[in-house]
């Protein structure tokens, strides 16, 4: 008896162990950290891209106003040439008076708009290209199915600890009750109150033992409620997804449809 009380103390301490280490693998992954790190860069890498954007526009409308007024002078020039017309002369006077400034303006302008490229290209240069990207999102997706195969084994770890405890409890119990009905059955035989003293002690005992009964067999009937309750939800869950096939099924094929009939009518 005390060599199984033993066993089961070692193999309690076995599992105890086995949480803790558990532990310390979860806490020294840092997913928290890789997670936060990665939706930070996904998050910055956006914004860079809606200023290049943004520049990229801005110095498109530029050239196109530079273009028009460039095609706007060039179109006077070919009406005026040779008739001498002073407006064209007033005019280009006063085009060369105002280039310098304009064009002092205009290489302020680039250089800074440079700089915030150069800047720009920089941070994106420091961001985690797509397949960076790629592999951290797998290595999350990997270290996730980490974590809930540890945690499934951590309640299984634990499930097996507290029945591992209960276990003991009840060998605790028995053992006290052999040690009780051995000292009581020398009593027994030695005198009639004895013997009604063992008869009544063992009655406490059998309705003891059908109490607790009673209480494993309410626990299987919760275990058995919940068991349906997961099939129910489980077969619902399986039409669900049939459903959501069924309908990405139907959606691929009408978009499949939709771009061969753009096709053809080009």
């Amino acid at each position: 008896m005390s060599g199984n009380l033993d066993e089961l103390d070692c193999r309690k301490m076995n599992v105890v162990e086995q949480l803790y280490e558990l532990r310390a693998r979860i806490n020294k992954e840092g997913v928290d950290s890789a997670v936060h790190k990665l939706y930070t860069s996904i998050k910055s890498l956006k914004d860079l891209e809606k200023k290049e954007n943004q520049f990229l526009l801005n110095r498109d409308f530029k050239h196109s106003q530079l273009q028009s007024e460039i095609s706007e002078l060039e179109r006077k020039i070919a009406n005026d040439c040779g008739h001498g017309s002073k407006s064209l002369t007033d005019g280009l006077h006063h085009s060369l008076t105002e280039s310098p400034e304009r064009f002092d303006l205009m290489k302020k302008e680039l250089a800074a708009r440079l700089r915030d490229v150069v800047a720009v290209r920089r941070q994106i240069d420091d961001l985690p290209c797509q397949s960076e990207i790629v592999q951290y999102e797998h290595r999350l997706s990997e270290l996730y199915a980490q974590i809930q195969g540890k945690h499934r084994q951590t309640r299984k770890y634990y499930s097996t600890y507290n029945a591992l405890l209960e276990i003991k409890e009840l060998m605790l119990k028995e053992t006290s009750l052999l040690n009780s009905i051995i000292s009581q059955f020398q009593e027994a035989f030695s005198s009639t109150d004895g013997r009604i003293k063992l008869v009544h002690s063992m009655e406490g005992i059998v309705k003891g033992s059908e109490q607790k009964l009673r209480k494993v067999q309410l626990g299987l009937q919760e275990e058995e409620t919940n068991l349906n309750d997961l099939k129910d939800r489980y077969a619902a869950a399986v039409g669900e997804h049939k459903r959501c096939y069924s309908l990405m099924k139907a959606f691929q094929e009408k978009c499949s449809k939709e771009k061969l009939r753009c096709q053809s009518s080009k």
